[in-house]
C-alpha cells in the first residue's frame, strides 16, 4: 500500500513579471532572407546553449526551490520568463530570415539535431544550480557575440545586443543570489 504524500508550497507566483533590463527592444526585422543566419539563430533558439535550454533549466530549478527558497525561486522564474521573450524574438527572426522553428539546430557537420534535455545541468544543490545558471548565461553571451560577428545584418544584431543586456543583468542577479546562500 502506498503512503499518501502532499507538498506544502506557499510560494505564490501571482503578479510575477519577466526580470529584464528596463530598456525597449529594437524592432524585430531583417534586411533580407538569409537561411545561413536563420541556422545560426536556431542554435541560439534550441541548441545546447540556447534560450530553450535556459528556460527549461530555470523552470526546473524554480520547481525544486519553491518550497524552501521562495524568493530565490521567484527570481529564477522571472529570469526564465525573460528567456521566454528572448525565445520568441529569436523565433520571429528565424522565420523572417526564411528558416523554420522546429526545435532543431544544425550541428557542425550540417545535420539537424533536435533539442534534448540532455543539454541541461541539473545539479543536486542550490549553489551548484546557481553556478550552472551563471555558466549558461555566460555561454549564451559568448555565443551571441560570436554569431553577431558572423551575421552582417544590423537589424538582427541589434536584437541580439539587446538580449545580451538581459543576460548580463541575469548574471549580476544570480551572483547576488549566490552571496545570499
Amino acid at each position: 500500500m502506498m503512503e499518501e504524500r502532499s507538498l506544502a508550497n506557499n510560494c505564490s507566483f501571482a503578479g510575477l513579471k519577466p526580470i529584464m533590463v528596463d530598456l525597449p527592444y529594437p524592432p524585430v526585422k531583417v534586411r533580407g532572407v538569409n537561411r545561413d543566419y536563420a541556422d545560426l539563430l536556431k542554435v541560439d533558439y534550441c541548441g545546447s546553449v540556447s534560450e530553450l535550454s535556459a528556460i527549461t533549466q530555470y523552470i526546473n530549478n524554480e520547481t525544486r526551490l519553491s518550497c524552501n527558497h521562495c524568493p530565490m525561486a521567484k527570481t529564477l522564474l522571472g529570469i526564465g520568463m525573460a528567456e521566454m521573450m528572448h525565445l520568441q524574438k529569436l523565433g520571429e527572426l528565424i522565420v523572417l530570415l526564411g528558416g523554420d522553428v522546429d526545435f532543431s539546430a544544425r550541428s557542425r557537420s550540417g545535420r539537424p539535431v533536435m533539442w534534448t534535455p540532455d543539454y541541461l545541468a541539473i545539479p543536486d544543490n542550490t549553489k551548484k544550480m546557481l553556478m550552472a545558471d551563471i555558466d549558461a548565461e555566460a555561454g549564451a553571451i559568448r555565443q551571441y557575440e560570436m554569431h553577431m560577428g558572423m551575421i552582417k545584418d544590423d537589424c538582427v544584431d541589434a536584437v541580439l545586443s539587446r538580449i545580451i543586456l538581459d543576460e548580463e543583468y541575469h548574471i549580476m542577479l544570480l551572483k547576488i543570489l549566490m552571496q545570499d546562500l
